[in-house]
């Protein structure tokens, strides 16, 4: 089998099929523009970071526009901070008044699902476990207050189950409050202890009943890892795996989440951006390990999709309007690499990206006889095929043979003026 299939139910079928989403991180701390963990990484207390909430105006942000954004760029789905770790939320929760329903008069994630929904996109939320502005959150090592003179005598007062009770809430909330929700992103667990501190772990959640409510209200949804449970997916985090992901030896469905610039909230002195060619090898990198990418944008703190953002997901568009059929309901293929390429393979097609353009021949292994036709992918331009004699010597005009089972490629002097230039060979037969 060339592609392998690694939807375990129905309802996450669309997931392996889209491969390619969006992730958006904005709140408060787009604002400080230092990072959206600026709130511990400089130890900001709770009443010094509200200030944030007290100028906090939008008036930028404009879903529709990010919306059509993600799908000029290819992507299929796209993924909103309702709450992250400074527990500012973007919709009108009635459980706390910190929202920017309160603060602004707006529902940002309303605008957000009814925007991706009026262009097509499956629409997912990220929630954080985590809650640096709970009074009952307890303090632990990631925690702001982690090196106050006090801080070991802080939890006497706090109470996780009160906040277990705010955090379930708040989640039932948005999972009744917003329609069809096709994805939830939860925010994360971390059970080793350190520096003195317990981490938090599926315990301090109530994982396993958050996961059955969370199922129960929206039974079609996928939910991530990260609540210290099995659920429906991995989620590796800035990093490329190298093969398919397993777990106890089975493959499992992953999603990598990739920063352009390595902070995920809006950070303006960060310049440390990806270029459109290497997120597109990004991506068919992790199609052809049987992944997907979610691709993250941090709007600015007026919540505007950033000039070099927008240019960064209309190059990938320019591309991926080509090139798509390379990556939607692609996976791995069985067949060999070969050297500065990466295959994916849907059905009778598989693809060769080619991430270094070779000088005239590309030589495949294990290929000869099994493929009817050729093309570049970006303009259908034919590529000739054959297969070279083992026993052919190399002379001054005659290239070398190759071992038995080789399909060589031709291909024109000057590379296609595309990011990554695809060939789409059409197989005899779907292996």
């Amino acid at each position: 089998m060339q592609h392998a299939d690694t939807s375990s139910t129905a309802g996450n079928l669309w997931f392996t099929e889209d491969r390619f989403g969006l992730f958006i991180h904005f709140g408060l701390y787009s604002l400080a523009a230092r990072h959206e963990w600026v709130m511990t990484r400089e130890k900001i207390s709770v009443e010094e970071y509200e200030r944030y909430a007290t100028v906090f105006d939008p008036d930028l942000f404009d879903a529709a526009a990010i919306a059509r954004h993600a799908k000029e760029a290819g992507m299929r789905y796209a993924v909103l901070t309702s709450k992250h770790h400074d527990g500012f939320c973007l919709w009108d929760s009635q459980l706390t008044d910190y929202t920017s329903a309160q603060h602004r008069g707006r529902d940002l994630v309303r605008e957000f699902t009814e925007a991706m929904r009026a262009e097509g996109l499956k629409v997912g939320l990220y929630h954080s476990l985590i809650d640096w502005h709970h009074p009952d959150f307890t303090v632990d090592y990631h925690h702001p207050r982690r090196d106050d003179a006090d801080a070991a005598t802080l939890n006497d007062r706090r109470d996780m189950a009160r906040y277990r009770e705010y955090l379930h809430g708040q989640v039932r909330e948005l999972l009744t409050g917003y329609g069809r929700i096709d994805y939830l992103f939860y925010d994360f667990t971390y059970a080793e202890p350190r520096d003195g501190w317990d981490g938090k772990g599926p315990a301090d959640w109530d994982a396993e009943t958050l996961l059955a409510m969370t199922r129960s209200l929206q039974p079609a949804i996928i939910v991530n890892d990260r609540l210290g449970i099995p659920a429906d997916l991995v989620t590796p985090e800035q990093y490329q795996p190298d093969a398919p992901l397993t777990r106890d030896g089975e493959e499992v469905i992953w999603e990598a989440c990739q920063t352009l610039n390595g902070s995920w909230g809006y950070d303006r002195d960060n310049f440390d951006f990806k270029s459109p060619d290497l997120l597109i090898r990004m991506l068919v990198d992790s199609v052809s390990k049987n992944g997907n990418v979610l691709l993250n944008i941090g709007p600015d703190g007026r919540g505007a999709v950033t000039p070099r953002d927008r240019a960064t997901l209309a190059a990938i568009g320019d591309w991926m309007r080509l090139h798509s059929r390379s990556v939607y309901g692609a996976g791995a293929s069985s067949y060999q690499a070969a050297p500065n390429t990466v295959l994916t393979q849907r059905g009778d097609r598989l693809y060769v990206h080619i991430l270094a353009w070779p000088f005239g021949h590309l030589h495949l292994r294990g290929l000869a006889g099994k493929v009817r036709y050729a093309q570049l992918l970006h303009d259908g331009s034919q590529v000739r095929l054959e297969e070279i004699d083992p026993r052919q010597e190399a002379l001054t005009t005659t290239p070398g043979g190759q071992p038995p089972g080789t399909l060589t490629l031709s291909l024109p002097t000057v590379r296609p003026d595309v990011a990554v230039p695809v060939v789409e060979l059409f197989l005899a037969t779907d292996e």
